[in-house]
């Protein structure tokens, strides 16, 4: 299970990565987090960090009717948002890889 404070710093990016496949609201972001082995991760989690994306810019909305209740808040990637999901991606890879670096050489030896 991934801890809440590991995942707090990285769950912005992610979430702008579940946008970026295709437009959807909060509850079916949190559905398809846990899809994807991040566990239960409440709307109450998700909504603050969506109006912080989109009053950044990053994300865009659009009211949408619903078959089940109420209307739906969709969410869109904006161009802004593009280019942080880029730059998140890229920073991923030097964290990952700095993290791979350091468990590929658990035994004290040196990396080079």
């Amino acid at each position: 299970m991934i801890t809440s404070q590991m995942l707090k710093g990285m769950l912005e990016g992610c979430i702008l990565q579940v946008i970026s496949m295709e437009e959807t609201y909060g509850y079916e972001i949190s559905r398809k987090l846990n899809l994807y082995g991040f566990g239960e991760i409440s709307e109450g989690t998700i909504y603050p960090l969506l109006l912080r994306l989109q009053k950044n810019g990053l994300i865009s909305s659009v009211m949408k009717a619903s078959e089940n209740g109420p209307n739906r808040k969709y969410f869109n990637l904006t161009a802004k948002g593009e280019i942080e999901l880029n730059s998140f991606k890229d920073n991923c890879k030097e964290l990952f890889y700095a993290i791979n670096q350091l468990f590929e050489n658990d035994k004290g030896g040196q990396i080079l």
